[in-house]
This record gives C-alpha cells, structure tokens and sequence, in this order.
C-alpha cells in the first residue's frame, strides 16, 4: 500500500527504492507510513547535491559536504578551496553517489526510529 509513497519521489532511484523497500519489508502499514515521513523529510536528492557542488566554483566550496553530513571533509573544502577545485569537480561528477550514500544512512536510521516510536 505504501510503496505508491515511494513512486511520489520523483528522483529517487531504482537503487534506493530497492534499498529502501528492502528496509521495510518487515513493517506493518503504519509503521512504513511514519517511515515514510520521517524518510522523506531527511532525504537528499541529486540534483539538490549538484546545485550545491555547483555553488562551490561560485561561493563556498564544501557546502555539498556539510548537506550530506560529512562536516569535517566539508571544512577541508572550506579552507582548501574545494582542494583547489579539484575535489569540487569530483563530487560534480558523483553526485549521485554522494545522494545515494547519503540517503541509504538516512534509510537506516529512519528505519531504527521508527522500529523505536512505533510498535
């Protein structure tokens, strides 16, 4: 029933709807509907990641960094300039997989607070 709240994301990928239908297969209607909720409030999508790798040739470089959690590497890119430039065209061409990393950690642990507020 709930799996038409997955297909109303419009960017998620084939990767992480598997990921994350594999993540609640074990919960009951309602506990995959408070899933969802939390889920889709903490998720990050790909093109939100690129026009913040793309911010970093312009203003700050490492904002893609901070947006995904990962804040030390974010203020080495602060201070480095996105290490000079090149650690910025890097996370250019995978920002997909910094999305996709981000959002099956996201995945988890929706799922743990769920299983904890929802019996």
């Amino acid at each position: 029933m709930y799996q038409q709240h997955y297909m109303n994301i419009s960017d998620m990928t084939m990767e992480e709807m598997a990921f994350v239908q594999q993540a609640t297969n074990d919960l009951s209607d309602e506990q995959k509907q408070y899933f969802y909720m939390v889920y889709s409030g903490k998720r990050r999508s790909p093109q939100e990641i690129l026009i913040y790798t793309l911010l970093g040739f312009v203003l700050i470089a490492g904002v893609q960094r901070f947006l995904t959690g990962q804040i030390v590497m974010g203020i080495f890119y602060v201070l480095t300039g996105g290490f000079c430039l090149i650690g910025t065209i890097v996370d250019l061409v995978n920002h997909r997989s910094l999305a996709t990393e981000y959002n099956q950690k996201m995945a988890y642990e929706s799922f743990q607070i769920t299983k904890m507020n929802v019996k």
